[in-house]
């Protein structure tokens, strides 16, 4: 591997270090440009030399000679000059791109590394997934580093995914050549109160040299300490100024998200901005889709907010470079220096960033806004193998039948409170029962929802009911489902769901939208049940398609409609959820019945 002790090493350390000295000549020189040292946080005219993908010498005090020192000479212009940008915390899944295509897209917004967690996919084909993502990005003109996925399911007891991580699956993948760490430690309460399968997992992960990557929604007090003390440092689940303010008082690093559904950087900001050291101040993206990737961008759109919130801009590039990269252990990436690898961006203004330039290694890989690097389309055998099995549905399995036949009953649900927030809670109600069926007719606010498995060798569905989703009318279901991915649905009425279950089983998984007994339509996500084939510019039209469907049915009042189903079954976070096992208590990790005792 080329990562030792968590360093990119060169190919010829001897031939890099006569570059250095200046005894051979560097293959490139960038000249005339304001480097932004993440280091220090100044900013000075220098010429930068690159030798064989890794920065050789940082001239400042008599630039003028590089034709000398090298073979070819970019003149930068008079722009700045910054580290290539590292997304401290991602799931490329959840871009609904390949890695390959994920890589088209993000390059010319400047993103060179990516940090990511492959569990989307590893809760489908298990470790075969993650060996995917790790094959399909060899060679890219970008870095995908590997965290293994940590929680596989998320909470085991309270669902059913494609797979199970234990520590034998730690040890196996942490043989691949772009792992760096364990990907986010979800199941915090296991953590919290030292359980076997969590310690087990941790210590494996520490035996490899791997750092630990958190979750922590709303711990704090001698929770979040006892959660330190376990292990796990980073965290990109803090939605509050007080809750960042805290956890980066306690010695972790706030990984602060502006997702596609998700946007935290404002509030973390707001907390931490009086703090004279921002070193734990990381910023991510952790899920976005091809569409905000093409229109805002990546990692770039993240530091352009902190930014605009009053992040100084220096700083704000160290958060999306330096920082991410020591807290992912990795020793000479994310600055402009000597012996770091020759990861780099022009831009023409530092609040901006829009990269005019983007190298990788040391070579130009986009030049406003295009890819100029070759990226061949190469397919893998997973692309095309089908992940959703589910047995033959009829109406009857997304009915269900309360204790009574008529009136009233009493039933335990999920509640959501705001259109942009996945946080729940479990209220109990009285719901009219006609004909032996609860009947939500008169209620447009609440809705069915099915969980049903998608696995081979299980065939649970769990049914149960929620209101403030969000709909007013038809079925919504998606295989996109944080974070086991069971086939999720959100109906009025059983016939609808069945239609919209047996066209996502035919599609090899997605998402689909059904209004008045037909399909509105269908965004196919046949690899994994979560991703598509198509480049980045296709999907974004796909889904902006099924957005408007999505809107059809009622989703109006959010930025994203598309991702409001995928984090209802997600038991990490607070505090109802359902699973393919029924209504889940996240808190309490249990079990609620549907019908009260």
């Amino acid at each position: 591997s080329d990562l030792i002790e968590m360093k990119i090493q060169p190919r010829d350390k001897r031939a890099l270090l006569r570059a250095a000295l200046g005894e051979i000549k560097s293959d490139l020189a960038i000249k005339n440009v304001q480097l932004v040292n993440v280091i220090t946080g100044e900013i000075y005219p220098a010429s930068v030399y690159v030798y064989d993908g890794f920065i050789a010498h940082v001239e400042y005090k008599e630039p003028g000679r590089e034709e000398q020192f090298a073979k070819e000479v970019v003149d930068g212009q008079g722009k700045y000059l910054i580290p290539g940008l590292i997304d401290a915390h991602e799931h490329i899944e959840s871009s609904m791109m390949t890695p390959r295509n994920f890589a088209k897209a993000v390059i010319p917004k400047g993103t060179t590394t990516v940090i990511t967690d492959p569990h989307e996919i590893g809760n489908v084909w298990g470790i075969e997934g993650v060996r995917y993502m790790h094959e399909a990005s060899e060679g890219l003109p970008m870095r995908q580093l590997i965290d293994i996925p940590s929680c596989v399911p998320a909470v085991p007891g309270l669902e059913h995914a494609g797979a199970e991580f234990g520590p034998a699956q730690i040890e196996e993948l942490a043989k691949l050549e772009r792992v760096v760490g364990l990907a986010e430690v979800m199941d915090y309460l296991d953590v919290i109160h030292g359980g076997d399968r969590m310690m087990d997992i941790i210590r494996t992960a520490q035996e490899h040299g791997l750092y630990l990557q958190g979750h922590a929604p709303f711990v704090e007090g001698r929770m979040l300490s006892a959660y330190l003390c376990g292990g796990p440092n980073t965290c990109h689940e803090s939605r509050t100024a007080e809750e960042a303010l805290e956890k980066m008082r306690s010695g972790m690093r706030v990984d602060a998200r502006d997702s596609s559904i998700t946007k935290n950087v404002e509030a973390i900001w707001s907390g931490v901005k009086d703090f004279r050291f921002f070193d734990n101040f990381c910023l991510c993206t952790d899920d976005r889709e091809a569409d905000d990737i093409l229109h805002n961008g990546h990692i770039n759109d993240v530091v352009r907010a902190a930014i605009r919130y009053g992040m100084e801009p220096v700083a704000a590039i160290k958060s999306a470079t330096l920082n991410s990269a020591r807290e992912a252990g990795l020793q000479n990436l994310g600055a402009v220096a000597p012996g770091y690898a020759a990861d780099m961006l022009l831009v023409d203004d530092l609040r901006e960033l829009r990269p005019s330039h983007v190298f990788y290694a040391g070579k130009l890989v986009a030049q406003e806004g295009r890819l100029l690097a070759e990226i061949e389309d190469k397919s893998y055998p997973l692309e095309s193998a089908n992940s959703v099995h589910v047995r033959k549905l009829a109406a009857e399995d997304f009915t269900i039948h309360p204790p009574v036949s008529q009136g009233k009953v009493k039933v335990n649900l999920m509640k959501y409170y705001d259109m942009n927030l996945s946080t729940t809670d479990i209220v109990c109600e009285e719901v009219w029962v006609k004909d032996g069926r609860i009947d939500i007719s008169g209620d447009q606010d609440l809705k069915f929802v099915a969980v049903v498995n998608r696995y081979e060798g299980n065939d649970n569905i769990a049914l149960g009911l929620v209101r403030g989703f969000g709909t007013k009318t038809g079925a919504l279901a998606s295989t996109v489902s944080h974070d086991s991915h069971n086939l999720t649905i959100v109906y009025d009425n059983p016939e609808e769901a069945l239609m919209a279950a047996e066209e996502l089983a035919r599609t090899g998984g997605g998402m689909c939208a059904v209004k008045e007994g037909k399909i509105l339509h269908t965004l196919a996500l046949p690899l994994a049940g979560l991703m598509s084939l198509k480049p980045a510019e296709e999907l974004a039209e796909d889904s902006a398609v099924m957005k408007d469907a999505n809107r059809a049915l009622g989703l109006t009042n959010m930025e994203n409609p598309l991702l409001r189903i995928v984090t209802l079954a997600l038991p990490v976070i607070p505090d109802a959820k359902m699973s393919d096992m029924g209504l889940v208590q996240v808190t309490a990790k249990r079990i609620v019945p549907l019908f009260p005792e």
